[in-house]
C-alpha cells in the first residue's frame, strides 16, 4: 500500500493500540508484529518518512521515550539486552513510510549466537 499522511497507520493509531507512554512530539506503543516479548515502537507524531528529516526537538522527545520505555520494559519483562533500530527506506526494510524507532528487548538464548547484533540484517555479513 502507498501510505501518506491521510492513511498512515502511525498517524491514525487505532483504538486497540496501547499507548505505553507519550509526550508532545512522540508516542510509544507495542509493535503489532513483535520479534521479541516487549518489542516497542517509538513514533514521532509528525508525519515524515526518514530519520534524516527529524528535527532536534523530535529527536530529543524520541530519545526521552526510549529511556522511559527501557525502564518500563526492564520492570515488566527483565530482558538481558536491547537492540534499537531504525529502517530508513524500502531497501533497508522500511514498510511504513513514517519514521519510527524499534526498541527490541533481547533475552539470553533468543538466538544461538547474538554476536554482531544489528549486523545480522545481512546474515552472511553478521559474523566477524
Amino acid at each position: 500500500m502507498d501510505y501518506n499522511e491521510s492513511n498512515c497507520p502511525f498517524c491514525h493509531l487505532t483504538k486497540n493500540i496501547e499507548i505505553i507512554s507519550e509526550n508532545d512530539l512522540a508516542r510509544a506503543t507495542f509493535d503489532l508484529y513483535p520479534v521479541s516479548k516487549g518489542h516497542c515502537l517509538i513514533i514521532p507524531r509528525r508525519h515524515f518518512s526518514s530519520f534524516f528529516e527529524i528535527n532536534r526537538e523530535e529527536y530529543l522527545a524520541v530519545f526521552d521515550l526510549i529511556e522511559l520505555i527501557k525502564e518500563i520494559l526492564d520492570k515488566r519483562f527483565s530482558p538481558n539486552g536491547y537492540n534499537i533500530g531504525i529502517n530508513i527506506g524500502e531497501a533497508a526494510g522500511q514498510t511504513v513510510p513514517h519514521c519510527h524507532f524499534h526498541v527490541i528487548p533481547r533475552y539470553k538464548g533468543d538466538m544461538d549466537n547474538p554476536r554482531g547484533g544489528v549486523r545480522h540484517v545481512i546474515p552472511e555479513k553478521g559474523k566477524y
